[in-house]
């Protein structure tokens, strides 16, 4: 079955870390381009980071130099490493490539 499957959202004090995982079946992550986007509570969706086939990264300004976006080619998965997290980014965060998006995992910042 073609799919994305996340894990490792959660609740987080400002200032604390989280990892998300974006795991590939039935086809190849690395031959694609690979994005997060996230959705917060009233607000569109909006594109994080993305990362292509050659590995080249892009973010988007509000989370460059905090989130790392990164890929495990032998276990096909897609990573986003998530440092000094702060209230604004509370939101259902997303993995999508290959025309398929994940089912949503929610990051919660608060204290």
């Amino acid at each position: 079955q073609v799919q994305l499957v996340e894990s490792g959202g959660g609740l987080v004090q400002p200032g604390g870390s989280l990892r998300l995982s974006c795991a590939a079946s039935g086809f190849t992550l690395s031959t694609y381009l690979m994005s997060w986007y996230r959705q917060a509570p009233g607000k569109e969706r909006e594109w994080v980071a993305t990362i292509t086939g050659v590995g080249w990264t892009d973010y988007t300004s509000s989370v460059k130099g905090r989130f790392t976006i990164s890929r495990d080619n032998a276990k096909n998965t897609m990573y986003l490493q998530m440092n000094s997290l702060q209230p604004d980014d509370t939101a259902v965060y997303y993995c999508t490539g290959n025309r398929l998006w994940g089912q949503g995992s929610q990051v919660t910042v608060s204290s």
